[in-house]
């Protein structure tokens, strides 16, 4: 189903939806200021999480928050969730961006039209007020890269998969990762580019089939984007190539759960998307009431942070493990 001004408009938020004289429809506006999220795709188990921490956090800060998630990891649907936003005349838009570059443009009339912007995800998103982040860009991609690098025994041929090659943090995580990769583990080998495949579990399948057949010496799978360890892995446990294939990547916990216990997939690393969606009601309050963040505040389920004006950044650290021995406690919380 398209994501349409009516389907945003139809039962989200507790808005009133209300006609004029002229025939033309409005909205209400509701007494709480109203924040709307634009993810990058709806109904899989990582923003269906982010939306439980949204609806959460929305009584606790006053605030008439609400998630919007396309259908398709697409921008073109993410432009047309932010116009209908803008068109309801929001407080806050929250975005977790598919293509940073393609959102700009209507990221900047709603801005011009005086919606503060609240970006994750999304360090280079340019029409952004501010842009919160659960790690850092390094240390997020060399968490990873050192765990693979343990898995593949510090040699050999491995493949990067990304949500897409317009996602700007995988890639940025990417490129990390393939820096590190290059000066500590020379052994190493990255083969061919990227892949723009791990949003979808589908095209991970069928990509991570592909790469098999194509490189038989193939001993890691390294991958940025929640669906991929789980297309990965379903491809590895079909041809028994799991004990032979090291796969790491950060996932949603009750999604991979099985494949962590199995040995299929052999950890990564996550913040918790929970705790994103309560934040961003968090910081939109904030914003709301005319206020800016303030470096060492405290935010929900991650402590003080640090903020950095320069450069529009609310950077926090606060990352799980994927692993044995932590994955059931990741589970019972509801991720």
């Amino acid at each position: 189903m398209e994501v349409t001004r009516r389907t945003i408009l139809t039962g989200i938020g507790g808005a009133v939806v209300v006609g004029t004289l002229g025939g033309t429809i409005g909205v209400a506006q509701a007494a709480e200021p109203q924040l709307g999220v634009v993810v990058k795709i709806g109904g899989i188990p990582w923003f269906n999480a982010m939306e439980v921490g949204i609806k959460k956090a929305a009584p606790e800060f006053k605030t008439n928050a609400w998630m919007v998630g396309p259908t398709q990891a697409d921008a073109a649907q993410q432009v047309r969730a932010i116009e209908d936003l803008i068109a309801r005349k929001v407080a806050v838009i929250g975005i977790v961006p598919n293509d940073s570059a393609a959102l700009d443009p209507v990221l900047g009339r709603a801005r011009a039209a005086g919606i503060k912007v609240l970006a994750h995800e999304g360090p280079s998103q340019k029409e952004a007020d501010w842009d919160f982040e659960l790690t850092t860009i390094e240390g997020y991609g060399q968490a990873h890269m050192d765990l693979i690098a343990k898995e593949m025994g510090g040699e050999g041929k491995y493949i990067v998969y990304v949500g897409s090659l317009t996602v700007p943090l995988h890639n940025a995580w990417a490129d990390a990762a393939i820096a590190y990769q290059k000066q500590k583990y020379p052994k190493m080998q990255m083969l061919g580019d990227r892949f723009g495949v791990a949003e979808s579990l589908d095209e991970s399948i069928k990509t991570t089939q592909d790469q098999l057949r194509a490189n038989p010496d193939l001993k890691g799978i390294l991958t940025f984007g929640s669906q991929g360890p789980i297309g990965a892995a379903r491809v590895l446990d079909d041809r028994e190539k799991a004990k032979s294939i090291a796969l790491v990547g950060g996932f949603s916990p009750g999604q991979g759960v099985k494949y962590v216990k199995s040995g299929t997939i052999r950890g990564g690393f996550i913040w918790n998307p929970m705790t994103a969606g309560e934040i961003f009601v968090q910081l939109a309050s904030i914003l709301a009431a005319g206020k800016e963040p303030t470096d060492n505040m405290e935010l929900t389920g991650v402590g003080k942070v640090r903020v950095y004006p320069d450069k529009k950044l609310i950077q926090a650290q606060k990352l799980e493990s994927l692993d044995k021995q932590n994955i059931d406690r990741l589970v019972a919380l509801g991720l």
